[in-house]
């Protein structure tokens, strides 16, 4: 009864709704970044679980400030109320990579992620990436290997690969297959995807 009229929702409990397979997943592990702890979070967020906050954050190099319920998920934010919907909703359970974004650097799944945990974090997505007419270079690539399919999955694909080459500019091909792992394609598009990033990381 009392846990009933806590004044938060914890980063363990909700990742604990979300299934056990889904944490390992909340953010994704390339081998280049470290594994994420859940305990380094913020245990709670005033207010009650059903409640709403405000947030500041910046997404794609603007700021903003927003009110957010305490149940909404970053995917949810960026599709719904910033319109963003670069960022797709697969299977809304950690586990397909098509929501795929980059927080401070991190590739991450936006569903796993609460909108509230968002203060004060800058968010990447793929609508973030391309200057104005001229798209990013691993985006050309991507067009130039035929890396799209259905391109459901390719924003999320594309995003992962981002984050790799901005850690590191030069990856081996076992070091790209690693970072794009954790993004999954029904078309089974794999070798043109990880060709599309060693091109951009070529031409870098």
């Amino acid at each position: 009864m009392e846990e009933e009229k806590g004044k938060g929702v914890s980063r363990r409990d909700f990742l604990k709704g979300i299934g056990a397979g889904s944490v390992g997943a909340a953010v994704i592990s390339t081998g280049l970044l470290d594994t994420p702890n859940v305990d380094a979070y913020p245990t709670e967020v005033a207010g009650p679980v059903r409640g709403k906050s405000a947030i500041s954050l910046k997404v794609n190099g603007k700021s903003y400030r927003l009110e957010v319920e305490h149940r909404q998920t970053l995917g949810e934010l960026l599709r719904d109320q910033l319109g963003l919907t670069g960022t797709k909703n697969g299977c809304d359970r950690g586990e397909c990579g098509s929501c795929t974004v980059i927080i401070n650097g991190r590739n991450v799944y936006a569903c796993s992620q609460l909108a509230v945990w968002m203060n004060g974090k800058e968010v990447l997505t793929i609508e973030g990436l391309a200057k104005g007419e001229k798209l990013d270079r691993l985006q050309e690539a991507f067009i130039e290997h035929d890396g799209p399919q259905c391109g459901f999955c390719t924003s999320g694909q594309i995003m992962s690969g981002k984050a790799l080459l901005m850690r590191n500019p030069n990856p081996t091909e076992a070091q790209v297959r690693r970072a794009l792992s954790g993004n999954l394609c029904r078309c089974g598009n794999y070798n043109r995807e990880v060709a599309a990033v060693l091109a951009a990381a070529k031409a870098r």
